[in-house]
């Protein structure tokens, strides 16, 4: 009776054991199969050789009642504009006065440049590139070859009028960008708006998360960063090399975000810490591929693997592509998913996705 019994109970747990495998292997099946992915492995940099400083941590806080300010510029007047995660364009006058200039709504504002001519430039991840004045909003571009432009990152204004614009990711929202990391598919682009012409055309294409924009002193080069490249790239406009490529500065200790311009020719990039730490297996274990679709299908693990929210990270880089200087907040004390910093007046204006102030920092005593 006992034999039996026990040959029953193996039996029973044999059976579970299977029907318990074959759902795994079902729900695996479903999200591979099923998956907003199609992953490659990713190349992440060592960790930095630059000394933290906590730096950024002695920022001054402006504001206080923004919603995520993403990017900021400053006007010929010194007026600064933001642009803020609840459709909000404000301004801080040179007085220290806040005003809510325009409401646009939507949470869909990336960045932003001012023009010649007194206007705001705004990349709205969902209509494309706009117009601000006081008149009002117009809608410039939000199509390129018969194709909607679905994520506008940043723009940048060259001295003859054109607005060179970067398309974060012809495959993925604003609101699933991380999914274009953990696919590691290069579906970025450097767009050109001709005013003149009201023509756009794609000057490059297959970038790995095409991000901050910017054009150099001389006006004879055009910076794009690629985020999960950890690389920022030179688009040449004029001379003997227009129209080429070559890399400007790679192996950066952090994704590439926005890049502005220093007063003095050289550049100021905020770097995001894509990945924690514990989690750099993702991108380029042996089992990265089932790794990132599981990631991919439960917005959670996105939450938990990404690094944005850990620290926060400056550069300044020179027109050769050498770093000469970082600032930090390497816990994320006070500032943390840093996206942009903008040299102005001796001091470094910071925006972020994750504050709920634009942070300023002195440059003479930092």
């Amino acid at each position: 009776m006992d034999s039996t019994r026990t040959s029953n109970s193996k039996h029973f747990m044999t059976a579970c054991s299977s029907f318990l495998l074959v759902c795994l292997l079902a729900i695996i099946l479903q999200v591979v199969f099923f998956s907003p992915i199609s992953p490659d492995p990713l190349h992440i940099p060592p960790p930095s050789f630059l000394p933290t400083n906590s730096l950024l941590q002695g920022v001054t806080k402006l504001g206080g009642n923004l919603k995520n300010p993403e990017d900021v510029c400053v006007d010929k007047e010194g007026v600064l504009y933001t642009a803020t995660r609840d459709g909000w364009i404000k301004r801080l006058h040179k007085n220290g006065s806040w005003e809510d200039w325009k409401m646009l709504g939507g949470d869909t504002l990336l960045g932003i440049t001012t023009t010649t001519t007194g206007e705001l430039i705004v990349c709205d991840t969902d209509k494309g590139l706009l117009k601000i004045g006081e008149d009002g909003v117009t809608v410039l571009t939000s199509y390129v070859n018969g194709t909607k432009i679905r994520f506008a990152d940043d723009v940048i204004e060259a001295s003859d009028g054109s607005l060179y614009f970067s398309v974060a990711s012809t495959k993925f929202g604003l609101h699933n960008w991380y999914l274009d990391v953990l696919e590691a598919k290069p579906h970025g682009q450097l767009l050109k708006y001709d005013p003149s012409s009201n023509e756009t055309v794609i000057l490059l294409d297959d970038l790995g998360f095409a991000n901050g924009v910017a054009i150099s002193k001389d006006q004879d080069y055009v910076v794009v960063c690629e985020t999960w490249k950890f690389r920022c790239l030179k688009y040449w406009l004029g001379g003997e090399r227009k129209g080429k490529t070559e890399v400007f500065v790679d192996n950066l200790p952090g994704g590439p975000d926005n890049i502005n311009l220093a007063p003095d020719g050289s550049f100021w990039i905020a770097l995001l810490e894509l990945t924690s730490s514990e989690f750099k297996f993702v991108h380029n274990s042996k089992v990265a591929a089932i790794v990132k679709h599981l990631i991919a299908a439960i917005p959670k693990l996105i939450e938990r693997v990404t690094g944005v929210r850990n620290k926060a990270m400056v550069v300044n880089v020179a027109t050769d592509g050498k770093i000469m200087k970082m600032f930090d907040d390497p816990n994320g004390k006070v500032m943390s998913f840093v996206t942009s910093a903008l040299e102005f007046e001796d001091h470094l204006y910071l925006g972020s996705l994750n504050s709920n102030f634009v942070g300023k920092l002195p440059l003479k005593t930092a």
